[in-house]
C-alpha cells in the first residue's frame, strides 16, 4: 500500500462510498452537504485547498482517503476513511500512520490532532490503537457536543 495525491478522478470514486446523509455527515462533518453532486462534493471536500491523499493497492485501487492541515498549531487529519468493501482489516491505521508520517514532512508541529463523533466507536478505537487520546477542547471549538477531540505527540 502507499499514499498518493488525490486527483479530481479520485474524489468523483470517493462519492461512491457514501449512500446515505448519516454516512456523509459522519465522515464530512455537518456542514457537508446531502445529497450531493459532483459539484457541491469536490467543493465541501476542499481537496485543492488542503493536504489529500489515497490510500492505494498495488494495482492503484483506492482503499482509503484522508487529508491533512495545520489546525490549532497540530497537524490535523480530517474526513478519514476506508472503502466500505475493506473495512476491518487494518487499512484504517495504516492510512493514519502515512497521512502522520506524511504530515510531519509538510507541517512542522509537534503533536496531532483529530476529531471523532462520540458514537463512531470503531474509529475511535482505530486511533486510540495508534495512541491518540482524548484532549480537551481548543476554545470556541463548535464540534465539542458531538465530537471527541483526540491528539497525540509525534
Amino acid at each position: 500500500m502507499k499514499l498518493n495525491v488525490a486527483t479530481e478522478a479520485d474524489i468523483i470514486s470517493l462519492m461512491l462510498w457514501f449512500p446515505s446523509e448519516r454516512s456523509v455527515d459522519l465522515w464530512g462533518g455537518p456542514r457537508f452537504r446531502y445529497p450531493f453532486t459532483p459539484e457541491t462534493f469536490q467543493e465541501d471536500v476542499c481537496w485543492r485547498d488542503m493536504d489529500t491523499y489515497c490510500l492505494v493497492d498495488s494495482s492503484e485501487a483506492m482503499l482509503a482517503f484522508g487529508q491533512i492541515y495545520e489546525r490549532h498549531g497540530r497537524i490535523n487529519l480530517v474526513r478519514l476513511v476506508v472503502s466500505p468493501d475493506r473495512r476491518g482489516c487494518g487499512i484504517g491505521k495504516q492510512l493514519v500512520r502515512l497521512l502522520m508520517e506524511q504530515g510531519r514532512k509538510s507541517i512542522p508541529r509537534q503533536e496531532y490532532s483529530l476529531y471523532v463523533y462520540k458514537d463512531n466507536h470503531a474509529a475511535m478505537a482505530c486511533y486510540a490503537g495508534l495512541g491518540f487520546e482524548e484532549n480537551e477542547y481548543p476554545e470556541d471549538d463548535e464540534m465539542a457536543d458531538t465530537c471527541i477531540y483526540m491528539t497525540r505527540p509525534i
